[in-house]
């Protein structure tokens, strides 16, 4: 076998030294189709070989405490990537011979074969060995056509193709098993970095999840040209977005005795001399995310003295709440930014000149901003100011337009 592998090896580093800029292109993909292959066969030889090595106990002998502890070291993996060889290594070893065949002929990826070995084994509980052997040779077929991910879809329903008499009740009993996995293994875990910020991390049902996409979704896609956030990003910033609807709404259940709200506490002097203030949970903020959130509705800014009493607590009705954000959303119809078709749910009142600047709390003196656009406005490159017709304009930055031309939002007018 040795002698094998290294002549394989040998032909493999040749092909490393072929100039593939000088190829056509359907030998450049046959060639992708044959490595390809190649990659599977050798899998399959691999697996082989650790499940061989696992059974005659090497890596005990040699001292490791198991075989994927030995796995990491020779191989220099990961332990998730050494654990997982040697799983796969077994479930190779007890999937029928034509599915270790179909990895071995490069038919078939280690993933397909992961899914044709789970959905088998399903089918020979529930219909029996002959039904099993059926399943495996439909499998296998689709594996061709259909990658691990569809092929998994594609076997939830494959005892109607080869047990039809019981599929509907295989099906009623396997949708109520995933159920009781997705309420059992549901969970969400939010873990507190050491500079304030949160690590969420978790599994949701299909139920949750089915909400949580239907509620970011609308917000997760670019809101303009100028819209340089990551996937990533988005989704974050959406996610906050639905946190500020729920706040926003009032309906939220008494926390303490206290309608749900964020309270932002700082000193009269820090709040004008632009110096970092702190969140009732503890967090530390810029002066610039203080003045964002004090537009909300949801916040409560607790202003202090120089010796800490209270000098003026915002209520809710102080803020851009009640008729004056119905105003708001008659004049500006949602997020008044150029260019943005966010609804006025999704939307903070943003006071153009800050209620600590001296700024008041009215229809002149107030806008409509999706979560994004606030964010955005509250960094300092663009202005915003009423035009003479009442409606908000934003002036953009000098390195934008050197002109500094005025812009609107005609999305919402146009509606």
């Amino acid at each position: 076998m040795i002698d094998a592998l290294a002549q394989a090896e040998a032909a493999v580093a040749a092909c490393l030294d072929r100039a593939t800029w000088a190829a056509d292109e359907q030998d450049l993909v046959a060639a992708l189709d044959a490595a390809h292959r190649l990659e599977q066969r050798l899998a399959a030889v691999k697996l082989t070989l650790v499940r061989e090595l696992d059974g005659r106990g090497t890596a005990t002998a040699q001292g490791a405490s198991s075989t994927a502890v030995w796995l990491r070291d020779r191989l220099r993996l990961g332990v998730g990537a050494a654990r997982r060889l040697v799983e796969l290594a077994a479930l190779l070893d007890a999937t029928p011979a034509g599915v270790r065949d179909a990895l071995a002929g490069g038919a078939v990826t280690v993933e397909q074969v992961q899914v044709i070995a789970d959905t088998v084994k399903t089918v020979h509980s529930a219909a029996g060995a002959e039904a099993a052997d059926k399943a495996v040779g439909v499998l296998v077929d689709w594996a061709t056509q259909f990658d691990a991910v569809l092929l998994r879809k594609l076997g939830t329903r494959i005892l109607d193709h080869v047990a039809p008499e019981v599929a509907d009740a295989a099906a009623e009993a396997a949708l109520r098993a995933q159920e009781a996995r997705e309420a059992r293994d549901r969970h969400v875990t939010v873990s507190e970095q050491p500079d304030g910020r949160l690590r969420l991390s978790g599994v949701l049902d299909t139920e949750a999840a089915a909400l949580l996409r239907t509620a970011i979704d609308p917000l997760t896609t670019p809101s303009g040209q100028d819209d340089i956030r990551s996937a990533g990003q988005r989704r974050h910033d959406a996610l906050a977005d639905v946190c500020r609807l729920a706040l926003r709404t009032g309906d939220l259940p008494e926390n303490g005795g206290d309608v749900a709200q964020i309270v932002v506490t700082t000193s009269y002097d820090g709040l004008t001399r632009l110096l970092g203030s702190t969140l009732d949970l503890g967090q530390q903020l810029t002066p610039e995310a203080v003045r964002r959130l004090a537009c909300d509705a949801a916040i409560l800014p607790a202003v202090l003295g120089g010796a800490g009493q209270p000098l003026d607590v915002g209520r809710q009705r102080r803020l851009i709440s009640g008729p004056l954000r119905r105003a708001l959303v008659l004049r500006d119809g949602g997020c008044a930014f150029p260019g943005c078709d966010r609804p006025p749910r999704w939307c903070d009142g943003h006071h153009i000149r800050h209620w600590a600047d001296g700024g008041d709390t009215s229809v002149a003196n107030a806008v409509l901003l999706c979560g994004h656009h606030h964010r955005h406005i509250h960094r300092g490159d663009w202005a915003v100011r009423l035009g003479g017709d009442g409606h908000p304009e934003f002036v953009p930055p000098a390195w934008l337009d050197p002109d500094q031309l005025p812009r609107r939002n005609h999305y919402h007018r146009r509606r």
